[in-house]
Order: C-alpha cells, then structure tokens, then sequence
C-alpha cells in the first residue's frame, strides 16, 4: 500500500525567523495529533533549509529543497549543488517544477541530469510533470504526460524509481485558484502509473507515489485525496500557514 505523503512547497516565501516560527507551530500541531500514515515534507528556500532543519529534529517533519543544479561543484554562480543540499540535513529535492521550467526555461534533458545526480547524492527526488493551458484545451494532456516521463526519466531503472516521487502538477490550477475536479486529477493520475507500467517496465507506476499539486486547500483536499490513484498532494499557498497545511495533513490522515 502506498504511504500518502503531503508535501509543502513554500516557493520564495518566508525569512529565517518566519520559517522557525512556521515549522515550530506546525510542529506543535503535529504533536498534538500525530499523523500516522502520513509522511509530511516541508520545502523551505534554500536560505532556511539548515534552521528549519534545526527546528524539526525529533519531529516527525522531513525537510526538502526545491531545486538544484545539474553539477556537483564548479563555476556556477548563484546555484546550489545537491551536496551542499544534503549537508543542510535534507533528505528531498523538488525537481522540474513548472515554474523552474516556465521562468528558467527548464527543459526534460537539463530535468533528468538533475534527477540522475540527486540520486546519485542520495536526494529523494519530487519530479513534477504536467500541461499548460493551452495544452490542455487543445487534447494534449497525454502527450505532454508521455514525454515528460520519457525524457524527465530517461535512463532511470525500476529501483531507483523508489526514490522518485511524482507530482502532477496542472499547471493551469497553480497559484490561479482554479484546482482540477478530484474526476480530472484521478484521470490523468492512472494515466500516469499507466505510462510509467509503460515505460519504465516492472509495475512501477503501481508502487510510485503520485501526488497531485494545484490549488490544494483545506477545502478540497479530502475529495482530492480520497482518489484511488492520488497518493499525496504538493501543496503551495496553503503551507504558508501551519494551521491550514496541518488541515490538509488531517485530510490524509481521514481518508
């Protein structure tokens, strides 16, 4: 059976100070009414990566990055290389998130030298995937799906799809309000494990974690969550604050 796994990505959200005061409540509340078949990641900015991680030992918080470079050291001005991301005491790397690949034109080939070298550094890896707009309204969905799968994951073996998470992420219902009907995400999530039974071979799509990501708020989570193929959520705005993303972990937690 697959572990849910609720996920918070807190974008270029919160100084130093902020993100203690955040986790330290959402710790608070998780003390109170453990989760227990539900795995909580929290993704602060690179910035807060190591005093969040302070602020969460013992708990039952793991912590996350929300990008990295494609090498493990060198000229690069300005990035951060999976190894410096371990030594904050993060276990997790969100990688080709659909802003990353909109504002920093991110391609599948630049996604999966990413991929390769967190696995390669020991990183758990949150691979986001998913369709525009546009192309949803011009029937392009599956398409799209194939070929972030088949090039996103060129080269990865059934083994370490185990520390691969998905997350499909409509890029259409990111920060607009608008979320996928559970219906919707449950469609394209079976299509997902259909293509990664497909393509990466061995059942894996059967195994792989696949968390939904778009406008996921206290008020949908559970229809969302309650879908056979929804394994989890990637959530945005509504980790900014601890009593909203501990309500979508309670959701998990009910379904």
């Amino acid at each position: 059976m697959r572990q849910k796994v609720i996920a918070g990505n807190w974008k270029m959200h919160k100084t130093n100070p902020e993100a203690i005061r955040l986790v330290t409540q959402l710790r608070k509340y998780m003390e109170k009414t453990p989760p227990r078949k539900t795995r909580v990641i929290v993704c602060p900015p690179f910035t807060a990566l190591s005093v969040v991680n302070e602020a969460i030992k013992g708990s039952k918080i793991q912590l996350g990055a929300q990008n990295m470079f494609w090498e493990e050291e060198g000229a690069f001005t300005g990035e951060i290389s999976p190894r410096m991301i371990k030594s904050t005491g993060a276990k997790y790397v969100i990688i080709g998130h659909s802003e990353r690949r909109r504002y920093f034109k991110e391609d599948e080939h630049t996604i999966n030298r990413k991929i390769h070298l967190a696995l390669k550094n020991k990183l758990k890896v949150i691979h986001c995937i998913g369709e525009t707009l546009e192309e949803r309204e011009q029937n392009l969905t599956q398409d799209i799906i194939i070929n972030q799968i088949e090039w996103g994951l060129k080269n990865i073996t059934p083994e370490q799809m185990k520390n691969i998470i998905i997350a499909y992420e409509p890029v259409w219902a990111i920060g607009t309000g608008k979320t996928a009907t559970p219906e919707q995400a449950q469609e394209v999530h079976a299509f997902v494990r259909e293509m990664l039974n497909t393509i990466i071979g061995q059942n894996v799509g059967d195994r792989v974690t696949i968390l939904y990501g778009g406008s996921v708020k206290p008020e949908n989570a559970a229809g969302l969550l309650a879908q056979p193929d929804v394994d989890g959520a990637l959530v945005g705005g509504a980790c900014l604050e601890a009593r909203s993303f501990f309500k979508i972990i309670q959701a998990s937690e009910q379904v």
